[in-house]
């Protein structure tokens, strides 16, 4: 058992907690928030238990998402830019709560959910699939290309499950401004993968090739 990486993982769950929750309602001015909750869990009960899983069956993999520094300044930006759209989303969530300034139907919500349960197991899935999968744009030492599975159909399904979970997050809120906010990711994310590439193309034996295979980065048929 690797102690400093538990103590590690505790420490930044824990933090997220505390700041998503400050996030929300704070601005909801009350902690009587049912979507607030609602979102609580679905964010954090999966995550809590991946990363049980990861530290009891991949530790490395664990380390590697927990202590990430990002260097390509492209990707910089991306991470910068996509910290503000969260905050002005969970802000204006809690907000659109207290002065209920729009409202969404209950199955919109309960779809929101179940999309973003879907999106979290597809992640999973996506893990399991590729050990060398990191939070940086890097080609580690003895990375070969992934071309099953999920890779088998997009370039970047991880990509294609945090677009369908960042666009559910607004919707699971009750908040259609959020939900508009959160349409800021596309952008980000189509300059993400497009510097992404960038790199792998430089850097990584067999991706040329595997470019050419699979044609679709993101969604099959749309892009």
């Amino acid at each position: 058992m690797d102690k400093k990486l538990l103590r590690e993982a505790v420490i930044k769950f824990t933090a997220g907690i505390i700041l998503v929750g400050a996030l929300l309602f704070v601005p909801a001015g009350t902690l009587k928030w049912s979507n607030g909750w609602l979102f609580m869990g679905v964010l954090f009960i999966p995550m809590f238990i991946a990363g049980i899983v990861m530290y009891l069956k991949a530790p490395a993999l664990l380390r590697s998402r927990l202590s990430a520094r990002e260097k390509e300044a492209t990707q910089q930006g991306v991470i910068r830019y996509s910290g503000l759209m969260f905050l002005a989303a969970f802000i204006v969530a809690g907000l659109n709560f207290r002065f209920g300034w729009t409202s969404l139907p209950a199955f919109v919500v309960t779809g929101a959910v179940i999309v973003f349960l879907l999106s979290y197991l597809m992640f999973a899935e996506v893990l399991r699939e590729n050990a060398y999968l990191s939070r940086t744009i890097e080609v580690q030492e003895n990375q070969t290309v992934v071309d099953t599975g999920l890779y088998g159909i997009v370039r970047h399904p991880m990509y294609s499950a945090t677009v369908l979970l960042f666009l559910s997050m607004g919707l699971i809120l009750n908040s259609i401004i959020s939900f508009v906010i959160m349409l800021a990711y596309i952008p980000l994310i189509v300059t993400r993968i497009r510097n992404e590439e960038e790199v792998l193309e430089r850097e990584l034996n067999g991706y040329v090739e595997y470019e050419k295979k699979i044609r679709w980065r993101l969604l099959p048929f749309i892009w």
